[in-house]
């Protein structure tokens, strides 16, 4: 019997069910991680090669035909299926000894991951994981190509075709180093922050707004944010650095702050701390076991204890915690 599906089918086929699940040409071209332009030739060799339209392209929107529709129901559930059985092999049959692969949110595997790590390594002897700074979007099918088991996100936690699991909550609060505060004695109170010295993590999670988390405290607040003209990074990690430099103010994550808060190097010029919209979640395709399930139940371990030291900490400066 001839294979009619060939690898250039698909190779259409997976472009186009990511295009028919996203509605998105842009959204499918980061999912499998080429260009738009690419993702649209090769959704239209497969309309060539069925002698089909599958899609209405149209100024800015883009539908499904009736053949389309028929097609994405199908090729919607080969793929999940497909990649189902992937992952289960892969977890079975992983060397006892190979390291666990896991993506995690740079700034939060540099400053809060990376420092206790040791401490999961102690309590479970013989584990071996690789830690890959990445902040794009995860999805089943990317992380299977890719070779990752699970992952760490800090973003509000919808996931269509991944289980999220929150495993630490983050509240944000102003940070500057002394010697800033100390050359801006006219900073005392909220209305004197300049929104030209507001340092900004413009990245904060996939498709978040470019000021989002200074815009959130603002809010928790009462106040209105202002039109942002400070300086903007793609991490926090560099927001809070420029903070530490005595660049301006940026807005922490307790989380990544935390340590800098305890050694003196930063200080929250306005003492009141507000919920993010984002929090950390433990990401995986399907029910963590073996070295999985270790490390999420040490994340879990690890995120009490840290939000326990946490609310001393603020208790301590006498940061109030305000609702969202």
């Amino acid at each position: 019997m001839k294979n009619l599906l060939s690898p250039s089918l698909l190779t259409w086929l997976r472009c186009f069910d990511a295009v028919a699940r996203n509605g998105s040409f842009t959204v499918a071209a980061k999912e499998l991680h080429v260009t738009q332009g690419s993702i649209s030739q090769q959704v239209k060799k497969l309309e060539e090669y069925l002698g089909v339209t599958l899609l209405h392209r149209g100024g800015r929107t883009l539908a499904l035909t009736r053949e389309g529709a028929r097609l994405s129901l199908v090729s919607g559930q080969a793929f999940q299926s497909l990649n189902q059985a992937v992952d289960k092999l892969r977890q079975t049959h992983t060397r006892k000894d190979a390291p666990l692969n896991l993506s995690c949110s740079p700034s939060f595997a540099m400053l809060w991951l990376t420092p206790r790590v040791g401490n999961l390594l102690r309590e479970q002897a013989g584990m071996s994981v690789r830690i890959y700074g990445e902040f794009h979007s995860l999805d089943r099918i990317g992380m299977s190509v890719s070779g990752i088991q699970v992952g760490i996100r800090f973003d509000p936690g919808h996931y269509s075709d991944l289980h999220a699991d929150r495993f630490l909550s983050e509240w944000l609060v102003p940070v500057a180093s002394p010697d800033f505060l100390k050359r801006h004695p006219e900073i005392r109170n909220l209305n004197d922050i300049p929104s030209n010295l507001m340092l900004h993590d413009a990245s904060a999670w996939h498709n978040a707004p470019p000021t989002v988390e200074w815009d959130t405290w603002l809010e928790g607040m009462g106040q209105t944010p202002p039109k942002h003209n400070g300086v903007h990074f793609n991490l926090s990690q560099l927001a809070i650095v420029a903070a530490l430099s005595g660049q301006g103010i940026a807005m922490g994550r307790l989380a990544l702050v935390y340590d800098e808060l305890v050694s003196g190097r930063l200080v929250i010029p306005v003492p009141f701390a507000v919920p993010s919209k984002a929090h950390y979640h433990f990401i995986f395709t399907n029910e963590p076991t073996g070295t999985n399930a270790h490390l999420r139940e040490w994340l879990h371990d690890a995120g009490r204890q840290f939000e326990a030291d946490r609310d001393d900490l603020l208790d301590q400066m006498e940061v109030a915690k305000l609702a969202g």
